[in-house]
């Protein structure tokens, strides 16, 4: 199957990063059954997103529009990772007028969910002819990631929304020295000064 697939979770938390806000929730969880999806359900296993996250071009986008882009991996202004839960996504969202009303919303506990566009590896799916309620399940297995999206609906039940009061985001810098090491450049610095 070559078709683009969107699923939609909870947003589990917004935090205040000092000036500005990131977005940051669950876009999928494992071993998590779906709310069904039109005749079937779908769980997501552990390891589904493993691969995608080594080299997947991921934008963070408000319901899945390309015109509301909240973020993306490869500008560091989207943070994707598995674990034990699910895919995690921190999104640094832009400041932008339609961002800020969208955290409010979020906020507000008036848009909850998230979802994923992803399309399925080869092989990276699995059915089961009956699921719970009598309907085919569909286990995702390795899939390759597209977008994570703020949504209003999601398709998986899911976790709380919260903002919280966090450090702003900063850079890449190199870590500081070692206390022996500045010790020694100081020295240095002395000595060259006579």
């Amino acid at each position: 199957m070559n078709t683009i697939e969107r699923r939609m979770l909870n947003v589990t938390e917004l935090r205040s990063l000092g000036s500005g806000k990131t977005i940051q929730g669950y876009a999928a969880t494992f071993d998590s059954l779906s709310q069904d999806l039109g005749g079937f359900r779908e769980i997501i296993r552990a390891g589904a997103f493993h691969e995608t996250l080594k080299s997947a071009n991921v934008t963070a986008l408000w319901n899945h529009d390309h015109n509301f882009v909240l973020g993306r991996n490869v500008s560091n202004t989207l943070q994707l990772s598995e674990d034990r839960t699910g895919l995690l996504a921190t999104i640094f969202p832009p400041s932008a007028n339609w961002a800020k009303d969208l955290m409010e919303s979020i906020d507000r506990g008036d848009v909850s969910g998230m979802s994923f566009g992803f399309k399925v590896r080869p092989n990276g799916d699995r059915w089961l002819r009956n699921g719970k309620d009598g309907l085919p399940q569909r286990e995702l297995l390795a899939v390759d990631l597209f977008d994570v999206s703020v949504v209003l609906v999601p398709a998986y039940p899911g976790t709380s929304v919260s903002v919280k009061r966090s450090l702003p985001l900063l850079p890449s810098v190199r870590p500081m020295p070692s206390i022996d090491l500045r010790r020694r450049r100081l020295h240095l610095t002395e000595l060259c000064a006579c």
